[in-house]
């Protein structure tokens, strides 16, 4: 706002073109000050465009990798994964997906208001055959900064109830609220979009808790944002 008295309104300090400079409570003659005045105004700019002092935050190294999802029927699924919380489980899906492995594989078991599974090699819910399994990241097998909770949304690992270290391709899409599950189980990401494709899938026909007509995964693809992940680290198979 322009006033006629030749004075000038900015950011709410007063300049009075005659004689005296009134900022922030302290007057500055102008003939006398007009240095100070400088540097002033240019400590005065510096902290508006830096936070008033304050450092900047440290720029983010990364957007979180998405996993995109696609069914033979169309459906789409898209994953934010979170490797800060699960790294080598993280490693594993990505690696599994960039190998081709989950192409054609297809979500054999749903529980509605619970989760949907699927990547079983066989599409029976077992891990016959597969050569490796990764160590758990969850809390009752001593890995504590897993904190994710089986909430809507979160995919996590499938694992043999009797060992903490049998996880390998299976995993499953929560549909309703497990919170018993937390520390237990490696939960890895979290469903962006697709929440209605997990619903339909949830509320398929079923022969017990076998899907009828299991969907197909057509493909798993990674976006990375040009990070690069290592391969996992793996524990061998016997049998």
């Amino acid at each position: 706002m322009f006033v006629k008295r030749k004075h000038f309104m900015m950011s709410g300090f007063t300049f009075i073109k005659r004689k005296h400079f009134m900022m922030s409570g302290f007057t500055f003659v102008k003939r006398k000050h007009f240095m100070m005045i400088g540097l002033v105004i240019c400590v005065l700019f510096s902290m508006v465009f830096t936070g008033c002092g304050e450092k900047d935050p440290i720029p983010s190294q990364g957007k979180n990798p998405i996993a995109t999802i696609k069914l033979e029927d169309g459906g789409v699924i898209e994953v934010e994964l979170y490797p800060d919380k699960a790294p080598n489980t993280v490693n594993n899906f990505i690696s599994l997906a960039k190998s081709g492995y989950y192409d054609g594989k297809t979500f054999h078991r749903a529980m509605p208001g619970f989760m949907i599974q699927g990547g079983s090699p066989n599409g029976d819910g077992l891990s016959t055959g597969f050569p490796y399994s990764i160590k758990a990241e969850f809390a009752v097998a001593g890995f504590t900064q897993n904190d994710i909770s089986h909430t809507p949304g979160v995919i996590s690992m499938a694992r043999l109830q009797s060992s903490y270290d049998s996880a390998s391709t299976q995993f499953f899409i929560m549909h309703g609220v497990a919170d018993y599950l937390d520390g237990s189980y490696a939960a890895f990401g979290m469903v962006t979009t697709g929440m209605d494709v997990v619903d339909a899938i949830a509320n398929s026909p079923c022969d017990g808790q076998f899907l009828i007509q299991q969907p197909v995964i057509k493909s798993i693809t990674v976006e990375t944002f040009g990070v690069n992940y290592p391969e996992p680290e793996t524990i061998p198979v016997n049998g």
